[in-house]
């Protein structure tokens, strides 16, 4: 049960949240939607593992699960790309750049001022554009705060990943628009 007397109890992770207080629900999806679905050069599924990853690094569990099935979706590769989020991508091919990427969005997780000039070079050599390097670091910080809010008010979360399948074709060829 949520810290906080939620509309819907029923209603799990941030999707009780963002139910309980539209006002704030509706820039948290805008930038949601920018951020993962938007144009980019970076494609939704990698943005997505991006998200997934630091939902993972911040232990929150409904992040992590929800925005890696929505990765699945995107990328056609079944829900153990859940599972292989968690393990750092073993089972998964991605690009260097990814992984140059996942290294910056790592550091931002940990403390934004942990990204060094050897990082960017790093994720430049493998191909990152600044947008990309900006766009990487955006999700990664709004995830910490997204986790946050999300296990701050300590709402629930289903435990098995088969229960994340429909949330995140929903949230991947749907978007971000209200719950």
């Amino acid at each position: 049960m949520a810290h906080i007397k939620l509309l819907n109890e029923e209603l799990p992770g941030i999707v009780g949240l963002l139910n309980y207080r539209p006002q704030t629900a509706e820039p948290l999806l805008l930038l949601a939607e920018t951020l993962l679905r938007g144009p980019s050069t970076l494609t939704s599924g990698e943005r997505e593992i991006i998200a997934a990853s630091v939902s993972y690094w911040n232990k929150c569990h409904f992040c992590h699960t929800s925005h890696a099935a929505a990765a699945a979706a995107h990328l056609k590769s079944g829900l153990g790309l859940i599972d292989d989020i968690k393990a750092g991508l073993l089972e998964t091919e991605v690009s260097d750049k990814l992984r140059a990427l996942l290294h910056i969005a790592h550091q931002v997780q940990q403390n934004g001022k942990n990204v060094t000039k050897d990082d960017v070079a790093a994720a430049r050599q493998q191909g990152a554009t600044d947008t990309e390097i900006h766009d990487t670091v955006l999700i990664a910080a709004a995830f910490c705060m997204y986790n946050r809010y999300v296990d701050g008010l300590g709402t629930w979360a289903p435990a098995h990943n088969e229960a994340y399948a429909e949330m995140g074709e929903r949230m991947a060829h749907v978007g971000y628009g209200k719950y």
